[in-house]
């Protein structure tokens, strides 16, 4: 049965109302001040607490502040007298979920007690729901030790504390949606709704419609008002995947929506105020696009707040291992498949491999291999490229001595696309034109490639 902290200073009024509460089955914990109960709330965790407002020592308008702080979960019942209706009021404000009138009406405590005692069940069934969408889909679950990795990871970490606009952009497969998840959920938006919308799958004559909302009547088979993704995810985020594919008169609607915080929903005249964060994604170059007059600039200056390019798994191969880690895990524990890893060959055949389908690609490939490799590591045999992967088979490498043979050859791949000059070299690598020398040494690079003298380029 719940627990109550009552909280009242006229004792006679505050032990009636505790044998009240415990007839009906509650357990009462009674303090006669803010303080003392602010002492129990310390203690103690509540399922609620009833406080009357004015009272010496701490006050409740006070008592409620540090509850905010200690127990926000915790929802608040004030009693106050008629002529103060506003203190409770601006109590409510402040955080109470209710109001009691003295003196106080039994039935009508007892009524208010039970529908706060709902709301705190649902406020805890909430923080649940929210720390187990966190564990899927926050930013620790981005797999990546790589330079440009690090550097979006610490780009989420200050944009999850913000509400600004975000615009993500790389090719597909790289892992957008997840990246909005993790600024949603490791920051202030956690609690509030996370609401994902692919605008490429909605057909153009309904899109104003779903993001918007539209009223009973507005257009044939519109048998009912229905809110729209604004309004749905109104407090939280909006994530707007391919962008690009909205028709332009809705991308002047959802300028609107985003210069004057509110939605018009098709078929109203009146404005809604919502108060929603965008994070846009795209595949395609949004200002190429303003070029051809396909996308408004307006509406890009209004997105590209602050920008995350994704890389593609090509620009972040030491990852793949990683990666590849992560999804083995995940599908041998799905299927219950015995699969202890991924043998040198084969992961010599993910190092070389292409991978224009970027991270997805990588998964699909790892998910197919664990369906055949039951029991033992993955070959190369359970790869989908075998041609790439047979050569690799031969050599018996370590992975150590995999990963080296690829260093090696993106090494002297990006020497001879800079022209052999040092400084450009290691710029393009992200890593110092000390730490290049070192590379050539221990990578035993050609000394006749190593020494050439930067060159004008070619015309």
């Amino acid at each position: 049965m719940a627990t109550i902290l009552l909280v009242d200073d006229e004792q006679l009024l505050r032990e009636s109302l505790a044998a009240l509460l415990q007839k009906e089955g509650y357990q009462v914990v009674q303090a006669p001040d803010g303080r003392a109960a602010y002492d129990a709330a310390l203690a103690q965790v509540f399922d609620l607490v009833v406080t009357d407002m004015r009272m010496p020592t701490m006050d409740g308008t006070a008592l409620l502040g540090h509850l905010q702080q200690v127990c926000p979960q915790t929802p608040v019942i004030v009693m106050t007298a008629f002529g103060t209706v506003e203190t409770a009021v601006s109590a409510m404000r402040s955080g109470a979920v209710d109001y009691v009138l003295k003196p106080v009406q039994f039935e009508d405590l007892l009524l208010r007690v039970r529908r706060a005692l709902e709301i705190g069940e649902m406020r805890r069934d909430r923080r649940i729901l929210t720390e187990q969408l966190a564990a899927t889909s926050t930013f620790h679950n981005l797999i990546g030790e790589s330079p440009p990795m690090a550097r979006l990871f610490e780009l989420v970490r200050k944009l999850s504390a913000v509400r600004s606009s975000v615009l993500i952009v790389g090719e597909s497969g790289t892992g957008k949606e997840l990246f909005a998840r993790a600024i949603h959920y490791n920051g202030v938006t956690r609690d509030k709704p996370f609401v994902a919308v692919n605008c490429g799958a909605i057909p153009e004559s309904l899109i104003e419609s779903e993001l918007f909302g539209h009223r009973k009547g507005a257009f044939t088979g519109a048998i009912k008002d229905r809110i729209g993704y604004f309004e749905a995810a109104n407090g939280g985020t909006l994530f707007l995947d391919e962008i690009s594919c909205l028709p332009q008169a809705v991308q002047s609607s959802l300028l609107r929506a985003l210069e004057e915080r509110v939605v018009v929903p098709v078929g109203d005249t009146r404005p809604r105020p919502i108060d929603v964060r965008i994070i846009a994604a795209s595949n395609q170059d949004l200002a190429e696009l303003c070029k051809e007059g396909k996308f408004r600039e307006d509406l890009l200056y209004r997105l590209d707040v602050v920008r995350l390019r994704l890389p593609p798994l090509r620009e972040r191969r030491q990852d793949i291992p990683l990666l590849a880690r992560h999804f083995l895990d995940k599908y041998s524990r799905e299927m219950n498949k015995p699969v202890a890893g991924v043998s040198n060959a084969a992961m010599r055949a993910l190092l070389e491999h292409e991978w224009r389908g970027n991270v997805r690609e990588l998964e699909n490939v790892i998910e197919r291999a664990v369906i055949f490799a039951e029991g033992r590591d993955i070959e190369a045999a359970d790869l989908p490229f075998r041609t790439a992967a047979e050569p690799a088979a031969e050599t018996g490498e370590s992975l150590k001595q995999a990963l080296a043979g690829f260093e090696r050859q993106h090494i002297i791949d990006a020497l001879r696309r800079h022209n052999y000059d040092k400084t450009e070299t290691a710029r393009h690598l992200e890593i110092g034109v000390s730490s290049l020398y070192r590379k050539l040494d221990e990578l035993n690079i050609p000394k006749d490639l190593r020494d050439l003298e930067a060159r004008p380029a070619p015309h």
